[in-house]
């Protein structure tokens, strides 16, 4: 792909977890080698174009709304989506420097059953195949022009979340698994690119001691920083 001056990266906004979101933000500032632009999928500035409402079975208000990513990067270029339930590790760069113009999207195929029927504050854990493959999703925007407002807005979570908007699964490449590490669902990797914590992450009490879960923390120490004082 030709290098962009800024790397768009899109990033889920939930009020239930607002400071992962910022964490987020932070470690890919730390870590990118590249200027990044960044975006929240944040649904109250979304209302214009997006009124869909919440269902029981959304663990996060951005379930469906991460799919509004080629729409607002006016269908050029290429973009990044990301759960805000993450911390990245490596340089995002890297990541965008893997975009195959073959493929109208690229994520990490997980092939998992989860092991818990529960994830954080007592959310279902829905099981079915493709899980967490949108959880990260690098996007070829012109390629993803179904995905427009009102099929986002009408479109099912499964034929959504399953890449069914796609004519077929050939037009899905593949990323590094590292660079959406499942934690508390793969093993332990100090070489992981971005730890998801997808059932929950230190955040919230239940989850304090997840593995990554320092890191997180110091970045967090890091993001309240003013004139080299913790604020």
């Amino acid at each position: 792909m030709n290098n962009p001056p800024v790397l768009d990266v899109f990033i889920g906004y939930d009020r239930q977890e607002v400071v992962a979101y910022h964490v987020l933000c932070q470690s890919i500032i730390e870590h990118s080698s590249r200027p990044v632009r960044f975006t929240p999928i944040n649904l109250a500035s979304l209302k214009p174009i997006f009124q869909r409402e919440m269902v029981n079975l959304q663990s996060t208000e951005f379930s469906f709304s991460r799919f509004l990513t080629p729409y607002l990067s006016s269908y050029q270029g290429w973009s990044l989506f990301m759960d805000c339930d993450m911390l990245v590790r490596g340089d995002i760069a890297e990541l965008f420097a893997l975009a195959d113009e073959q493929y109208a999207v690229m994520v990490c195929k997980h092939d998992y059953v989860p092991k818990q029927e529960t994830k954080f504050l007592n959310h279902v854990q829905t099981k079915y195949p493709k899980k967490n493959w949108s959880s990260v999703m690098l996007m070829n925007n012109a390629r993803c022009r179904t995905l427009t407002p009102e099929y986002v807005q009408s479109a099912s979570g499964l034929e959504l979340h399953q890449f069914k908007w796609l004519e077929s699964d050939d037009q899905i490449g593949a990323l590094p698994l590292e660079w959406n590490w499942l934690v508390g669902e793969y093993d332990y990797d100090p070489q992981a690119r971005n730890a998801h914590y997808t059932l929950g992450g230190p955040y919230f009490d239940d989850y304090k001691d997840v593995e990554y879960g320092d890191e997180w923390r110091e970045t967090l120490q890091r993001a309240r920083t003013a004139d080299g004082k913790v604020v």
